[in-house]
């Protein structure tokens, strides 16, 4: 007598929901950590800043330097609660070679920007966006947010909203210090 082996399968062995929602989580959390861990390997884009002297910087004038690039608009109450203590973190490093471009966003009315550089009397570059390089830096929308720049044009960090700035000096200490 032979045995056969039937092929008809089991209601546990047919697909069983439960080891797909786990392999679907399992996926989701290596994506995420290979996300992260990478994230800080992101290169700055190539991206052309307009001062409000008429004069053009771009990322790649900026190569070799660690420099902040931050989005911001003279309407957005964090922007300014923060604009005094990026004065105070530059000021702290631009010693060290720390450079700072501070973009406001294209629907920032100019005379304000203006008004609000010069009454403050911004010690750093202040360019006006035309929509451009917030698009080239991820499509940034919301304000603020500032990307940290090592002297080899990887993006350290994003800060959106106000960063730590304990965080940011350690940051700007360690890639000011890089050789």
């Amino acid at each position: 007598m032979s045995t056969t082996v039937s092929s008809v399968s089991t209601p546990a062995r047919r697909g069983n929901p439960i080891r797909y929602i786990i392999a679907a989580v399992v996926a989701i959390a290596i994506a995420v950590a290979g996300y992260f861990a990478f994230a800080s390997q992101q290169r700055v884009p190539d991206a052309t800043f307009t001062l409000l002297s008429g004069q053009k910087v771009s990322t790649a004038d900026l190569k070799g330097k660690v420099y902040l690039v931050n989005f911001w608009a003279t309407s957005c109450d964090t922007c300014m609660k923060e604009m005094p203590q990026m004065v105070q973190t530059y000021n702290r490093f631009r010693d060290k070679g720390l450079e700072f471009v501070a973009v406001a966003m294209n629907y920032d009315a100019p005379m304000y920007v203006t008004n609000y550089t010069q009454t403050r009397q911004l010690p750093f570059k202040v360019a006006m966006d035309n929509g451009s390089a917030a698009k080239q830096f991820g499509n940034v929308q919301l304000t603020p947010t500032t990307f940290l720049v090592d002297k080899d044009g990887h993006i350290l960090k994003r800060y959106v909203g106000e960063p730590q700035f304990a965080e940011l000096d350690q940051l700007l200490e360690k890639a000011l210090n890089a050789a």
